[in-house]
């Protein structure tokens, strides 16, 4: 049976959400989180796979995709604002309670609405979705947070350089041992959105806002201890911006974490869609999401 995905524009406060909705609206729904530089276009492919057993959502933040860009100065971009919006729309649509795919970004958001509303979550599936300092690759965040700590035009040099077609195609590319696998359109697209009149300054101003979400660590580890939320965490074992480490510390607070290490980087569906499918449509059936 084929699957129909709809692609679909909702006013949120004033700003236009773009999502990707597919799947009986009756069904468990389970809402997937994109992260930098891209969009919900990184879930292309596995949204018609979840489609016949779940309600599937995948919106675009604000500043990504085809959802709003305000100007840097004209909104409040920061992490408690992607989440604000993301929320909205979730109420919005009627989703109550949800399973969550998080990738990169998409993961400080979905532990915000976590910690807000811990009843909202059902399950979670991260995919190099960070939430321990263990998972940070000092290598790559050294430069961020040099910026972040004191923006100075020599620091803001090298975070201007993430937003390189270089550094976008790198991060697909980097830890996957076949890269005939990855489509070029994947980042193509990526940098064309990036390219955009005044989207630096955006990315800029949330990279700023980055050092809120490893603040938040401690009180989303209490939130995993106190309940033990079911999590799968499916990671790209060669991805160097957010480590293996960073997946094996769930198992520190959620000692039933099922852990699944992928020969592969950052952007792990790109490569290995059918086993992250595989271990997703296990987890949940098991989770009773």
């Amino acid at each position: 049976m084929s699957v129909v995905v709809h692609h679909r524009t909702t006013a949120v406060d004033g700003l236009d959400v773009f999502y990707r909705e597919a799947g009986d609206p009756q069904a468990p729904t389970i809402v997937l989180l994109h992260g930098f530089p891209t969009s919900s276009h990184m879930f292309r492919n596995l949204i018609p796979k979840l489609a016949d057993s779940h309600h599937v959502i995948a919106p675009d933040m604000i500043g990504f995709g085809y959802s709003s860009m305000p100007a840097a100065d004209a909104f409040d971009y920061g992490f408690d604002s992607l989440t604000d919006v993301t929320v909205r729309l979730l109420d919005l649509l009627g989703v109550e309670r949800f399973a969550v795919y998080v990738q990169d970004y998409g993961a400080p958001v979905a532990w915000r609405i976590a910690l807000r509303t811990p009843h909202r979550i059902t399950a979670i599936v991260t995919q190099n979705g960070n939430g321990y300092t263990e998972g940070l690759v000092k290598e790559f965040w050294d430069g961020l947070f040099a910026y972040t700590d004191d923006p100075t035009p020599e620091t803001e040099a090298a975070a201007r350089a993430a937003l390189s077609p270089e550094a976008i195609r790198w991060q697909y590319l980097n830890g996957v041992p076949d890269q005939s696998l990855v489509s070029p359109d994947a980042w193509t697209l990526d940098q064309a959105l990036l390219n955009r009149p005044g989207n630096d300054a955006v990315q800029l101003t949330l990279f700023r806002d980055y050092p809120s979400n490893v603040a938040l660590y401690p009180r989303l580890q209490q939130y995993f201890r106190d309940t033990r939320v079911p999590l799968l965490a499916v990671w790209g074992a060669n991805d160097e911006i957010f480590g293996p480490e960073g997946a094996h510390a769930f198992r520190r607070d959620l000692p039933d974490a099922e852990i699944h290490l992928l020969d592969t980087g950052h952007f792990a569906l790109e490569t290995h869609l059918e086993e992250i499918t595989g271990h997703m449509r296990d987890f949940l059936a098991r989770a009773g999401k």
